[in-house]
């Protein structure tokens, strides 16, 4: 997992480049009915729902790309999760949904491709009240407990699980944060943060088993050195005092 475009990273909003050819993220197909199961798994990193290729990117990217799965990471009741990190700040846990580039097969054929990936992540942080899209995951979370284990969920409006303003958001070229970590990704991290409550959180960070068979916890990988690579902004983050005449 060596490579100078690795993924996550630390977001400095103050480095940040404001781009206004950053158009909003645009969501096609995401409210699924209930009647359509979608696989729910444990597969010893995380939790994964997979998703079918109806899903997909319809604005805020240049190529057209279909959702492939979601999965989350996150911390511990000890400590946040959040593979991202923003003026080094980590948040309790982060959401990452996967899409693939349509001009490519399958996500598989995709992801060895520098233009194959593209992924949305959004934070996860504890407020007031339980988040009714989170819950449609969590509810059944009890049911994989252990690596392996597979259950079905109803489907639910996916586009909950993000938030409701997706014209703020950062954006980087970097990696899968697992191996193979191919550096094939272009990341969007949304600056609007998603609440869950503190019941729904404490739920995430101790349901699920690890293959060591201790409580999978702490599944995110540590923040990679931007070698240059510069991040953009899809809105000014900085007082525009600092430019000064000259």
């Amino acid at each position: 997992c060596g490579g100078t475009k690795q993924s996550p990273i630390n977001v400095d909003t103050a480095q940040a480049i404001f781009s206004p050819d950053l158009r909003p993220i645009q969501l096609s197909g995401y409210s699924l009915p209930a009647n359509q199961l979608l696989k729910l798994k444990n597969n010893g990193h995380t939790v994964v729902l997979e998703l079918p290729d109806s899903l997909a990117l319809a604005g805020g990217y240049a190529q057209q790309y279909r959702a492939a799965q979601l999965h989350l990471h996150w911390g511990s009741p000890a400590g946040p999760g959040s593979e991202h990190t923003v003026n080094g700040r980590r948040f309790a846990a982060e959401i990452h949904v996967v899409h693939y580039n349509t001009k490519y097969d399958s996500f598989t054929e995709a992801m060895v491709h520098p233009d194959g990936l593209a992924v949305l992540g959004a934070f996860l942080e504890v407020g007031h009240g339980e988040n009714q899209y989170y819950h449609e995951i969590l509810k059944h979370l009890h049911e994989i407990q252990e690596v392996g284990q597979e259950t079905l969920v109803p489907g639910f409006n996916i586009a909950g699980l993000l938030p409701a303003n997706l014209k703020l958001y950062f954006h980087y070229n970097g990696s899968l944060t697992t191996p193979p970590c191919y550096q094939t990704v272009k990341w969007t991290i949304f600056n609007q943060t998603m609440l869950l409550s503190h019941h729904q959180m404490s739920v995430l960070v101790s349901a699920l088993k690890s293959p060591e068979d201790e409580l999978l916890q702490n599944n995110y990988r540590p923040v990679q050195s931007l070698h240059g690579r510069q991040v953009l902004a899809s809105f000014q983050t900085s007082p525009s005092v600092k430019h000064t005449p000259g």
